[in-house]
């Protein structure tokens, strides 16, 4: 599948930072994570954490799958509202939903620091209203987030003049955020686990796979055979090749990031990631090199050849779009990419079992948080695994269909 074109920042700057070898014998191990995204980095992660043996293999090299094209803002606050949310799976579930976003960053945090990768950085979130009738939807999401804990402040449009310096009509200011380097992440969870005995391959094409009651078994291009207890498909959007292709629909994506700032004294206003109200919504964050990146102005379809068509004049708006909200800050564009992306009915991922593959189990962090909900789903999924009961396990599971 097409997933991505143009050229994507992380990509570019980081490069192949390590190889990881094909497969060129058989293989058998007790669980198999199909994708070597962040997902399947992540499922590998708790799975080695747990004593699991268990192996990676990935179609391309790794990381050259959406990992690469994700502009890596890490936020609890989902594509669905959580005033919305709550009319469409109840509040609780709703609720909680959001309180296992909020964890998941601490969490990932805490992998961060004990792998020794330092492009994680906490950031406060700003949501704020596109137009002034989104007003009393900011208030209502705000009342339900404050009366959760979530820790939010109001703003009226004074106030985001001064201390953001644009101006908005309303916003929610959460202090709970943080932004990273997907692909970098990747990579480090990966050379991580390769320490600790997983294996990781890479350039491995898997033309067939059978579900049998007692195992797995994946046939390669090539003719070997991989043979496993459980298999994890961490494959992103590919899902779609094996899941009933109406629980998700494919989106495009457009991304494009400024030259680097030479004023080391350049400051982004509150220091904050910055998302809006519109549908499509736009988003903002900066890089540790002192540059911007913007995205959004989706499109509803999956066509490579329409998507890549796209990308030029999808570029030029989203900078018309940062001229209006900061016409004073210069933003020279250096790089554009495109991407596709997944969205669910609920906004919500698909984690677990798929009950007509046996022992299969699922990593889909569809959505525009991606790297929050594989989180989520690796730690779920390595419960299930062992075993154990997750009370969790059913807010994102194929049944709440």
């Amino acid at each position: 599948m097409d997933l991505k074109s143009g050229f994507p920042y992380w990509l570019i700057k980081n490069g192949l930072p390590y190889s990881y070898p094909t497969l060129e014998d058989s293989l058998e191990s007790e669980v198999i994570v199909l994708g070597g995204g962040i997902s399947g980095a992540l499922s590998a992660f708790y799975l080695t954490e747990a004593g699991i043996d268990c192996a990676v293999v990935d179609a391309r090299s790794i990381g050259l799958g959406s990992t690469c094209s994700s502009t890596s803002l890490l936020q609890y606050e989902i594509d669905t509202p959580l005033c919305k949310l709550q009319k469409m799976i109840g509040y609780q579930n709703a609720v909680r939903s959001y309180q296992l976003c909020a964890n998941a960053i601490d969490k990932l945090k805490e992998i961060a620091v004990e792998i020794g990768f330092d492009k994680f950085e906490y950031k406060k979130s700003l949501y704020y209203a596109a137009d002034k009738k989104d007003i009393s939807f900011l208030k209502e999401e705000y009342k339900i987030r404050k009366e959760n804990n979530f820790d939010v402040i109001l703003l009226d449009e004074r106030t985001i003049g001064d201390i953001f310096g644009f101006k908005a009509p309303a916003a929610i200011l959460s202090e709970l955020g943080a932004q990273t380097d997907a692909y970098s992440f990747t990579h480090a969870l990966h050379q991580h686990n390769l320490k600790k005995g997983t294996k990781v391959f890479d350039r491995v094409t898997i033309t067939k796979i059978r579900h049998n009651k007692d195992e797995v078994i994946l046939t390669t291009q090539n003719k070997k055979r991989i043979k496993a207890k459980k298999l994890i498909y961490a494959v992103g959007y590919e899902a779609v090749n094996f899941i009933n292709k109406k629980l998700v629909n494919l989106n495009s994506t457009y991304a494009i990031i400024s030259e680097d700032f030479d004023d080391d004294n350049f400051a982004w206003p509150g220091e904050v990631l910055i998302w809006n109200t519109d549908d499509p919504y736009l988003y903002l964050r900066t890089t540790k090199d002192r540059r911007i990146i913007i995205g959004g102005r989706d499109e509803k379809f999956y066509n490579p050849r329409k998507r890549d068509k796209l990308l030029n004049s999808k570029s030029v708006g989203l900078e018309k779009d940062f001229k209006r909200i900061f016409p004073d800050i210069p933003f020279n564009k250096e790089y554009q990419w495109t991407g596709t992306f997944g969205s669910t009915k609920d906004g919500l991922p698909f984690i677990g079992p798929y009950k007509s593959l046996p022992n299969s189990f699922f990593s889909l962090g569809f959505g525009g948080n991606g790297i929050i909900f594989s989180q989520i789903a690796a730690e779920i999924n390595r419960d299930l695994i062992l075993g154990k009961e997750n009370p969790d396990a059913r807010l994102f599971s194929f049944e709440r269909t």
